[in-house]
């Protein structure tokens, strides 16, 4: 298992999401990081998924 965070921005910088969970995979972190922003209502935002050891796995601008 490794070890995620989702992040989610207003457009001034203001967090509105910022968690960490656990994935068997890079590909079941992008799925579980896309569902933590649409139950948050925050998928439109600027957001971004990275890996315990930094590597980016979901963005958006």
């Amino acid at each position: 298992m490794g070890v995620y965070t989702i992040t989610a921005y207003e457009k001034d910088g203001k967090k509105l999401i910022d968690k960490t969970f656990e994935a068997a995979s890079e590909a079941e972190a992008k799925r579980i990081g896309e569902q933590l922003l649409r139950e948050h209502h925050v998928y439109e935002q600027t957001h971004r998924c990275t890996s315990a050891s930094g590597k980016l796995i979901l963005f958006q601008r």
